[in-house]
Formats: C-alpha cells, sequence, structure tokens
C-alpha cells in the first residue's frame, strides 16, 4: 500500500535551503525558483527548450484548408474529424490535470516545466479549435467536438486516460502519482501518433497544408513533454525505488503495452485501408516500434521482438514532422526560415 502523499504548502519558512535536499515528491520546498541552483541540471536546456518553443496558432494560414476540406474523400473527412475530436479532448484534460500534479511535486524547477508544459496544452487546444472554426460550419464543429460522446471507440479511448488521470485525485499516493506519470508518457509519446501519421499522409498528397504546419509545432511540443515526463519518471525511479520494484514495473510495462494496442485499433478504426499512402499494417509496425522506445526509454526494456527499429515504410515520418522547416509569418503570412528553435531528437 502506497503512502498517502501531502500537498505540498504555497508559503513554507521553513523548507530546505539545500539544493540536493531536494525531492521530486515529498520534499520540504520552499517553492523559491531558484535558477541559479538547480538539482535537476537537466532543467535548464528544457526549460529553455520550451520557452524557445512559443508559437500562435493563428499564425498560420488555413484559407487553402477551407478548400481543402472540401476536396478530402469521405474517408480522408472522416478520418479528419475524428482524429480532431480525440486530439482536442485529450489536450483538454491535459491541461486541467498537470497543475493537480504539480501540486505534490516539490522541486520548484520542475514545477516550473509542468508550468510551461501546461500552457503549451492550453495553446494546443486553441489550435485545434482555430483549425474547427476556420474550417468547418458552427454546425460541424461543434459536432466534431463532442463526437466522443456519440462515438464509442473514441469514448473508450479517452477513458483509459481520463481514469488513470481520475485514480490520482481520488488516491493520492505515491504509486497512482506514478500511474498518472506514466499515463502522461503514454498520451504524449503513443497516444497521438495515429493522428500525426495521418496528418503527415495529407501533406504528402499535397492535402490541407496549413493544418499539417499546426500539428507540427504539436509535435515538437510533445516530444519536449515526452522528454520531460521520462525524466521525471527516471528520477523518481532513483529517489522512491519502491514504487518501481519488479512487480510495479511489469504494470507499468502492460500499461505502455496497453497503450500500444489501443493506438494500433484506434488507427485501424479511423485509418484503416481507405486512406491512400497508409493502411493497418504499416500503422501496426510504427506503433509498436513506438512502444518499444517508450518502453525502453524508461528502462522497462523491449515490449515487442519485431520492433526494433522504424519501419522503412514509415519513414518518412521524421520529415514531416519537422516543424522548423516553414514558418508562417503572424502579420505577413508569408513563409519565413524558423530557426528560433530546435526540437529535441524523438529517440525517447
Amino acid at each position: 500500500m502506497s503512502e498517502t502523499l501531502t500537498r505540498k504548502p504555497l508559503f513554507n519558512e521553513h523548507g530546505d535551503l539545500e539544493t540536493q535536499a531536494r525531492r521530486m515528491i515529498g520534499g520540504n520546498t520552499t517553492n523559491l525558483n531558484d535558477f541559479n541552483n538547480l538539482k535537476y541540471q537537466w532543467v535548464s536546456e528544457w526549460y529553455r527548450q520550451g520557452m524557445n518553443n512559443f508559437w500562435i496558432p493563428e499564425e498560420i494560414n488555413l484559407q487553402q484548408d477551407v478548400k481543402d476540406y472540401r476536396l478530402l474523400s469521405p474517408p480522408e473527412r472522416k478520418a479528419f474529424d475524428r482524429i480532431l475530436s480525440f486530439l482536442v479532448f485529450l489536450d483538454s484534460i491535459q491541461t486541467a490535470n498537470l497543475p493537480s500534479l504539480g501540486a505534490f511535486i516539490t522541486a520548484p524547477e520542475v514545477n516550473l516545466c509542468l508550468t510551461i508544459h501546461a500552457f503549451q496544452e492550453a495553446v494546443h487546444s486553441q489550435s485545434y479549435s482555430y483549425m474547427l472554426d476556420t474550417i468547418c460550419s458552427p454546425e460541424e464543429r461543434n459536432t466534431i467536438l463532442y463526437q466522443w460522446k456519440d462515438d464509442e471507440r473514441l469514448l473508450s479511448r479517452n477513458r483509459f486516460i481520463g481514469d488513470l488521470y481520475e485514480e490520482f485525485q481520488r488516491k493520492q499516493d505515491g504509486r497512482s502519482l506514478v500511474r498518472s506519470a506514466v499515463a502522461n508518457y503514454i498520451l504524449e509519446g503513443i497516444y497521438f501518433y495515429s493522428g500525426f501519421m495521418f496528418f503527415y499522409n495529407l501533406a504528402r498528397n499535397g492535402k490541407m497544408g496549413g493544418s499539417v504546419q499546426e500539428i507540427r509545432y504539436i509535435n515538437r511540443d510533445e516530444n519536449t513533454h515526452l522528454y520531460l515526463f521520462r525524466q521525471i519518471l527516471l528520477e523518481l525511479r532513483k529517489e522512491r525505488p519502491e514504487l518501481f520494484t519488479e512487480e510495479l514495473c511489469e504494470e507499468y510495462r502492460q500499461m505502455i503495452r496497453t497503450g500500444v494496442e489501443e493506438e494500433i485499433r484506434w488507427g485501424e478504426y479511423v485509418i484503416g485501408d481507405d486512406i491512400p499512402g497508409l493502411n493497418r499494417l504499416m500503422v501496426g509496425d510504427y506503433i509498436r516500434y513506438l512502444g518499444n522506445l517508450r518502453s525502453t526509454g524508461l528502462g522497462l526494456g523491449l515490449l515487442y521482438e519485431g520492433g526494433r527499429t522504424e519501419p522503412p515504410s514509415m519513414a518518412w515520418i521524421s520529415q514531416y514532422s519537422n516543424a522548423n522547416l516553414v514558418k508562417t509569418d503572424f502579420f505577413e503570412a508569408k513563409p519565413s526560415a524558423y530557426a528560433k528553435s530546435t526540437a529535441l531528437t524523438d529517440d525517447l
């Protein structure tokens, strides 16, 4: 039975001043944000990366997408709508869940990162709203936004992550915090990728270029979020080994495996074999490969023997996911080189 965690006080004059006394959870924090004395040295680079990733959804011109959306084939249109409904819901609960985790994280520098993370999730939700408001009629927009209420498969997908987040809300103990962090890791590193590959495939076919650029920026942010939660989990494993026993690590492995299997089923449902350039086999191979990356990134070993390397059929994803290739100027709506920031490499 994991111990119940205590929500950190906002003001604590008796908190530890020694940097090395800090803990990811259960520490005696002053909450002082001191950028010159960091226990977790990786935070410095992550924080600056997160700040440099700032972008504004409305800076991307979607006028061609308004035309392209009407020309999508029925399978493409259905996939576009379902995937957006899925993305906007989960990014919305991300925005709400991160502060609840942060209330128990007692390392001030890590909480700074979580604040940027939550802000970026809000920007993602805004970007989906901007896409829908621009491309769709108000009636279509509302149908897409709330499609998860009527689509049982979509609701089931949302419920897996949502229930894990709610578990921590109820229990607020160390084990459920780690499970919630693993759920976040799954969401950022596996759950969105059928959707991402669908948009990048549209780009390969010369469709929905503005929407694809929105997704590129979102994908870049998700890579930094993925890295953040990997580091949080690795630090917790060092500080709280009782939360990473062999039995619990197997539980976390099974969570990642479940995330992989759900993402594959979702990809088969929304993409199937009816969209030019993608099929069920490609989706399955790529998501299993990602599952192996995510599991080994946490030191949990391989999940699938056959997915050690990126499938050659999906090598094009890396090219299309590069958000730094093109940026649309906010005021002039013209493509321009974007060198302000580079994405963390997705080799986690």
